[in-house]
């Protein structure tokens, strides 16, 4: 399959007008039109539409009424599919604060869909049980648990060692353990649902930050807290929800400005309700009433949201006025970098043939996931 007259933003390299050649699940060649040669394959013409690297989600819970802890893998397989119309092709399910055993039904459930390698999910985000009470947010308290490096290695194993991220409050006693066994199993160890300071979160040497600035300790001008650790330390990788709830959009535009587009990954911390009309959900088991956009525990929490990626990239851009390249590295590039996906995020020889077509008013006009239509937006007259 042949794409030509594109215009292709990788993240690494832009062509104003390009072409694509995808042989099999693969990307074979990109360039520039003037050097398209062409060859006996099947060609689109894409007229000048945009191209972007498949989108990744690295903090997802659930959404088109799944829902990761559901531990269901036929659900888990619709949320794939049904992702696919916002442009993701690679996404990690997420788990909330729950009981121990709903946690390893989860996971279990995850790893068998995994390791059949025919979706887009690719592998896990345990948030919680590690985490503060006092900044649980919508983690379900009583589950909440100190942070213990034999239940993250049991939970690994039940994984089979897919566990990719791990959400946890690094100044609660066992943080040390919990760390020690991420290391070993080659989890990265996230800063959230936590009342770190500055100086806790450097003795942890955390490097990723969980959805920016909502349930952490905020900045004081005497204490820095967790927003200040993930904004000033620049190897550190802060997630941002740009659904204009979590974060006024002003709050986004000053990550940005903070961090640059290289220290920023958009995520969109869906629950259930994603893709479904207002009205009441559930979160790992509390009841969420979900109204004009947003999704609250009924007593007012925030839980979680009902962005989409397209949605999320949309924004990114409007919010910060960022480039179309910076926004793929924010929402595609940085996260295949971060997790040593070394085949996702960009439009190169060599990686998966995972694109996002998009139409002039920048929605998903078509989702291609290993070198297959997965999406294709229905054509009105």
């Amino acid at each position: 399959m042949e794409m030509i007259n594109a215009h292709i933003v990788s993240g690494d390299e832009t062509f104003e007008r390009g072409y694509i050649r995808v042989n099999g699940t693969k990307i074979e060649a990109v360039g520039a039109m003037a050097d398209y040669v062409a060859q006996d394959e099947e060609v689109h013409d894409l007229n000048g539409a945009l191209v972007t690297p498949g989108m990744i989600d690295v903090h997802i819970h659930g959404g088109y009424d799944v829902d990761t802890m559901d531990a269901d893998e036929m659900t888990l397989r619709q949320l794939a599919k049904s992702m696919y119309s916002e442009g993701v092709t690679s996404f990690f399910a997420t788990t909330i604060t729950q009981s121990p055993s709903s946690i390893s039904r989860a996971l279990e459930a995850a790893r068998r869909v995994i390791e059949t390698n025919d979706t887009s999910l690719i592998g896990i985000h345990l948030e919680g049980p590690f985490v503060n009470v006092e900044n649980a947010g919508a983690q379900p308290a009583e589950y909440i648990i100190d942070p213990d490096g034999e239940q993250f290695r049991s939970w690994q194993q039940a994984a089979g060692g897919h566990i990719r991220l791990v959400t946890y409050a690094p100044e609660r006693p066992g943080a040390r353990t919990l760390e020690e066994a991420m290391r070993e199993t080659g989890a990265i160890g996230s800063t959230g649902h936590t009342n770190a300071t500055y100086a806790e979160n450097k003795e942890a040497g955390v490097k990723h930050g969980t959805h920016l600035y909502n349930q952490m300790r905020g900045v004081h001008h005497r204490e820095p807290g967790t927003v200040g650790y993930c904004l000033l330390e620049r190897d550190v990788m802060a997630e941002i929800i740009p659904d204009g709830i979590h974060s006024r959009p002003e709050m986004v535009d000053f990550a940005y400005r903070m961090k640059g587009a290289d220290g920023l990954v958009v995520i969109t911390d869906a629950m259930r309700a994603k893709g479904l009309p207002d009205g009441r959900y559930e979160l790992g088991g509390q009841p969420v009433i979900v109204a004009a956009g947003a999704a609250r525990l009924e007593a007012g929490n925030l839980a979680g949201s009902v962005l989409t990626m397209d949605a999320a990239f949309r924004n990114i851009l409007a919010f910060t006025g960022c480039t179309t390249q910076e926004a793929v590295k924010m929402t595609a590039q940085n996260q295949a970098r971060e997790f040593g996906l070394a085949e996702k995020g960009n439009i190169a020889k060599g990686f998966d043939a995972d694109f996002v077509i998009w139409d002039e008013s920048l929605s998903v006009r078509q989702t291609i996931h290993r070198g297959e239509v997965v999406f294709q937006k229905e054509e009105h007259a």
